[in-house]
């Protein structure tokens, strides 16, 4: 493991790691696009610009990899992951099934103190000003985000591994980065509320099928986005 040191002008939080702290703010910047889908990951460069030796720059390298948003191209080196739209559907569909199940386990199991508590991350979504704008959704991660917290309510741990933990920052990549199409974030957060009035009624079926067809809802609008962008690359 690496020494716990500070990098100039942006210090590690107590108890962090360089490698920790380098980790964190490369995968900030490849899930909301800053880093492109398909860059080259330049170990030299990467390491200049954070100010670090290459040595805690390869271990958050490695986790990145673990997380399946670098992948390793053969006497290529490691580029930030760009799934096709094939693999995008299938990521897709694994969500709409597993998160379906979450969903219908929390209607099932989540106490009221844990519904009381979601229901007021919504009203933070509500209350974000891009949301209001209509830039796009509320992007925090982990308790802050409406899927995260339904998953841990399920109180699957393999679940919750599978879903916020293997897939949860890439997901979360592609969540972000298609975010921003007109009237999906309105539309988005209202399918929000209907799936939390189901987990406060109990009604495990209900929630399961409003889950799936939000995340179903998202898979197409991206899908549409994307025959758009290659429609417009086309005609170029």
């Amino acid at each position: 493991m690496s020494k716990v040191l500070t990098l100039p002008g942006h210090p590690p939080g107590d108890g962090e790691t360089l490698s920790d702290h380098i980790f964190k703010k490369i995968q900030a910047a490849i899930v909301k696009g800053e880093i492109a889908p398909g860059s080259k990951i330049s170990e030299p460069e990467l390491a200049r610009q954070h100010g670090v030796s290459r040595g805690p720059l390869r271990e958050a390298l490695h986790r990145l990899e673990g997380q399946k948003l670098l992948v390793r191209v053969p006497h290529a080196g490691a580029r930030v992951v760009s799934l096709s739209q094939q693999e995008l559907s299938e990521l897709y569909e694994i969500r709409e099934s597993l998160e379906g199940m979450a969903c219908r386990l929390a209607a099932e199991r989540m106490p009221p103190a844990e519904i009381a508590e979601l229901r007021g991350v919504l009203e933070a979504h509500e209350r974000d000003a891009a949301f209001q704008a209509g830039l796009g959704y509320y992007q925090q991660e982990g308790d802050y985000d409406f899927h995260y917290r339904i998953v841990k309510g399920s109180g699957n741990q393999m679940l919750f591994r599978m879903l916020c933990d293997e897939l949860y920052q890439l997901a979360r990549m592609y969540r972000i980065q298609y975010s921003t199409t007109p009237n999906r974030p309105r539309q988005a957060y209202a399918e929000h509320h209907r799936i939390l009035d189901a987990i406060a009624d109990h009604d495990g079926e209900l929630a399961e099928i409003l889950m799936r067809r939000h995340i179903r809802a998202s898979r197409i609008n991206i899908e549409q986005q994307i025959a758009q962008s290659n429609l417009r690359r086309t005609e170029a």
